[in-house]
């Protein structure tokens, strides 16, 4: 049997008390990347982030995160991730709502 990917790794290079790390996000592209590093940015002890698709036919992204004050990365990728979660999780609950009560033209296509 095939050994599976673990989802996020941390690649070679981090800092001891992970500070300063390159995660490795498998499976996912600039959609992630650019909203995850969003999040990231809003944390006012996150000194800097950025993320890269290292070649078009790799299927993953590398997120560079280095925290103020030693603090670790990790907790604020997890962080982050539970936030931007949260946040899709109300704009699909608004969007329902709006759906169901909103007026607006409705039809079926008819094949």
């Amino acid at each position: 049997m095939a050994e599976s990917t673990p989802k996020i790794q941390i690649l070679k290079g981090a800092s001891s008390d992970l500070s300063a790390a390159t995660y490795q996000i498998h499976d996912e592209s600039h959609t992630i990347g650019n909203a995850l590093r969003w999040m990231l940015m809003k944390n006012p002890k996150v000194e800097f982030c950025g993320y890269s698709v290292p070649h078009p036919s790799e299927n993953h992204i590398n997120m560079r995160i280095q925290m103020y004050d030693g603090l670790s990365s990790l907790t604020a990728l997890i962080q982050a991730l539970k936030d931007l979660d949260d946040l899709c999780v109300t704009i699909d609950e608004e969007y329902s709502k709006s759906l169901q009560n909103d007026q607006y033209e409705r039809w079926d296509e008819k094949s």
